[in-house]
């Protein structure tokens, strides 16, 4: 696997201008116990090409209603997910070093309360893919091509059944305007049979598997046209204990 860094041709920059290069150092300022390193190193690649070309926001208006929503289902091992809000401005860098302790606002699970720029306090496991069924749904009796929805789920997760629960509606229901996010660590205990993509397209969903640390293949993944389904993008990343 390979990772480059992507062309900065679309999406709006950090105002900090701080590119993917910085993310290593971004998250060697958050030390700690219970860091669950390989949880948030297998998002960083699709993290940062999400936030950096894909994804509508923007962190002077982080309550935008036409803002895309972004929820991190994967909440254990955060982060990647921080060091990247702090790379796009979402909050100062120098929040890192208190990733963890009792008077930090970045918790060992993101709380939105708390942190500018999160959509959802994650917790539990296999709750995030429901909530953003929810969330396409009410985004689209609203307006019908307005924001985008997008949640990351872990593939150990998908062995929880609220998101197969998830995964029949939002197939059934045709809701173009969500867009689930993969991380394939092969930490899966009931990975299905035929591959993780096929679960998705067997419920009416677009799906596609790609390499999870290269940029363009990423992008060109994220970007697929899919109307009137879902879609879904299966980042294969190294084994969590390889």
């Amino acid at each position: 696997m390979t990772t480059a860094t992507p062309p900065h041709t679309s999406g709006p920059r950090s105002p900090k201008g701080l590119g993917f290069e910085a993310l290593p150092a971004l998250m060697s300022l958050m030390t700690g116990d219970e860091k669950h390193d390989a949880a948030a190193t297998s998002t960083l690649d699709a993290l940062w090409v999400l936030y950096d070309r894909v994804l509508r926001v923007r962190p002077d208006r982080p309550d935008d209603p036409d803002r895309d929503r972004f929820l991190l289902s994967k909440g254990h091992g955060p982060m990647a997910y921080y060091a990247v809000l702090a790379a796009r401005g979402f909050f100062p860098a120098d929040w890192l070093p208190g990733f963890g302790s009792h008077d930090s606002p970045l918790g060992h699970h993101p709380d939105r309360t708390l942190v500018p720029g999160v959509e959802i306090g994650s917790g539990s496991l296999g709750h995030g893919l429901p909530l953003a069924v929810g969330t396409a749904l009410g985004l689209r009796a609203r307006k019908p091509a307005g924001p985008r929805v997008w949640v990351l789920v872990g593939d150990a997760e998908l062995d929880e059944g609220s998101n197969h629960e998830a995964i029949d509606f939002a197939g059934a229901a045709g809701l173009d305007g969500l867009h689930t996010l993969v991380i394939d660590n092969s930490s899966a205990s009931h990975p299905p049979p035929g591959g993780i993509a096929s679960r998705f397209t067997a419920a009416g969903w677009s799906a596609l598997t790609v390499d999870g640390r290269d940029h363009e293949a990423l992008y060109a993944a994220y970007t697929r046209p899919h109307p009137g389904r879902p879609h879904a993008v299966v980042a294969r990343v190294e084994p969590k204990h390889a």
